[in-house]
């Protein structure tokens, strides 16, 4: 009992004591919390005062910025003020000078005025004594010389006249030599181009073909027995076959290039089957041509896209396939006339022309010549009739049939421009050859033509048949007569020769004087 309550006296006293220890800490915790937050409230008065000194400096600052802009804007408007204050003073004195120099010359103005009056009147005065004056030297001058005053106006008007007329003239002539310069000078430029753009090839044909054989045996079965192969060959074919000595070769002659070409096929393919009898001829003759039609469309179909002209009649198609297998003076007439509407083309271009117009015309311009062995006429004519008969316009007709001069006269710009385009396509250097025999007979009727007219003592061909040089008997031509020689030749050679190119004509007029010294 005594344990127990010692125990429950023990608790208590520890009770109390940890009691009072806890009320002690709590004061104690509730000091220090009250120091911190007056700590705390000194340090936030501290800042706070830092802070309102340095929001007061800045505005301090701010205003400072601002009282110096506001003075310094009120210093230039002050100063722009003054600037305007001084241009209006300036502008017043010059407004007062100018009103005192308004002032003097309108004093001026007055007083020439009077002067000016003056002086008409003492002009009046002059001019009725020189009216006086010239009416008496009139009247004198009719008296003298015979004329009234209008006759010697009329003749005087007449004299100028004449003397106008002759300026005309000398102006009208240096006119026309500088537009003929300038035109030959454009020309020239505008040729020159279209040449450059167009880069063709010439290839020389002639009017045979050589087929070669692997031996002169097959010579023999070419001939036949009794020459029934060869008759059946060229009855077939239209051509000649011309089995001589030359060796490992037999040739075909034909003027016709179409049936020239279809002779040479069939008559190589007979070769190399080995079977060549008459019927054997005709079916693989036959057979030839046929192939031949579908080449000559296709050449044509590609020489229509080649120039760049499409929706042509497929006989016209027909026709230009087979210029493919007809020369002129030894040129291509297929390749010479892609050539010719290339140039047409170009030229045009650089003209402003119908371009289009140009290329048709230039593709159908020598069309003739695909059947001139078949129908009569030249191939200009036979051309044109080909264009009318396919819905051609009148234009289009005449642009065809005077591209070579003589026949009939261009009406149009396209019209010369096909004419100066063939002529290129045919006067370029290799573009067109010919026979010797031709050649030899162009150069002889040449001179003929030449030494046809009176006066003419000798005619020489140079240059190819490009030039004739024609000596002149002194006492029959003269100068003058030189030049008009020169010019009738010129003409009779375009009317009764044909021929590439330009030919030119020289009259040459000599006098020589001698003596003898003895």
């Amino acid at each position: 009992m005594e344990n127990l309550t010692a125990i429950l006296i023990t608790a208590l006293a520890a009770f109390v004591a940890g009691f009072v220890l806890r009320m002690i800490y709590a004061k104690l915790s509730a000091k220090s919390a009250e120091q911190d937050s007056k700590r705390i409230i000194k340090d936030a008065e501290i800042m706070a005062e830092s802070k309102k000194k340095e929001a007061l400096l800045e505005a301090k600052l701010i205003v400072d910025k601002e009282r110096k802009e506001f003075e310094q804007e009120i210093k230039e408007k002050k100063q722009s003020a003054q600037n305007t204050e001084n241009r209006l003073n300036q502008r017043e004195e010059n407004l007062d000078r100018k009103l005192d120099s308004a002032d003097k010359k309108e004093k001026d103005l007055a007083n020439k005025e009077k002067d000016i009056a003056n002086k008409e009147q003492n002009l009046k005065t002059k001019f009725d004594e020189v009216e006086k004056i010239k009416e008496e030297q009139r009247k004198t001058l009719e008296r003298v010389s015979g004329m009234t005053r209008e006759d010697a106006k009329k003749t005087l008007v007449k004299e100028m006249e004449q003397e106008a007329r002759q300026d005309a003239a000398v102006l009208a002539q240096r006119i026309e030599q500088e537009t003929r310069e300038n035109a030959d000078k454009k020309s020239k430029e505008i040729l020159s181009v279209a040449i450059q753009r167009i880069a063709a090839d010439h290839t020389a044909d002639i009017t045979t073909s050589t087929v070669q054989i692997p031996n002169d045996e097959i010579k023999g079965r070419v001939i036949g027995r009794e020459g029934r192969n060869i008759r059946a060959f060229e009855q077939a074919t239209g051509v000649d076959l011309i089995v001589d000595d030359t060796p490992e070769a037999i040739t075909v002659s034909a003027f016709d290039g179409v049936r020239r070409e279809i002779a040479k096929v069939a008559l190589e393919r007979l070769i190399a089957d080995g079977r060549i009898h008459p019927a054997r001829i005709e079916e693989v003759v036959a057979k030839v041509q046929r192939e031949m039609d579908e080449k000559i469309k296709e050449a044509g179909e590609q020489a229509a896209i080649d120039a760049g002209v499409p929706g042509l009649h497929p006989e016209i198609i027909k026709l230009l396939g087979k210029l493919k297998y007809r020369t002129s003076y030894g040129q291509n007439q297929l390749q010479h006339t892609l050539e010719v509407t290339w140039l047409a083309g170009a030229i045009a271009g650089e003209l402003g022309l119908d371009v289009m117009f140009c290329k048709k015309a230039a593709l159908l311009h020598d069309i003739g010549k695909a059947v001139d062995h078949e129908v009569e006429g030249t191939h200009h004519q036979i051309s044109a009739d080909i264009a009318k008969k396919y819905g051609e316009s009148q234009k289009m007709i005449n642009a065809i049939i005077s591209h070579h001069e003589g026949y009939e006269t261009p009406n149009s710009a396209e019209a010369f421009v096909i004419a100066a385009a063939d002529a290129i396509s045919a006067a370029r250097p290799g573009a067109r050859r010919e026979s010797v025999e031709h050649y030899l007979k162009r150069l002889e009727k040449l001179e003929k033509v030449a030494k046809s007219f009176r006066g003419v003592s000798m005619a020489y061909a140079i240059q190819a048949g490009r030039e004739v040089r024609i000596l002149v008997e002194p006492e029959d031509v003269d100068d003058k007569q030189a030049q008009v020689l020169a010019r009738d030749i010129a003409k009779k050679v375009e009317q009764e020769l044909e021929y590439p190119g330009q030919i030119k004509i020289t009259v040459i007029r000599e006098t020589r004087a001698q003596d003898i010294a003895k």
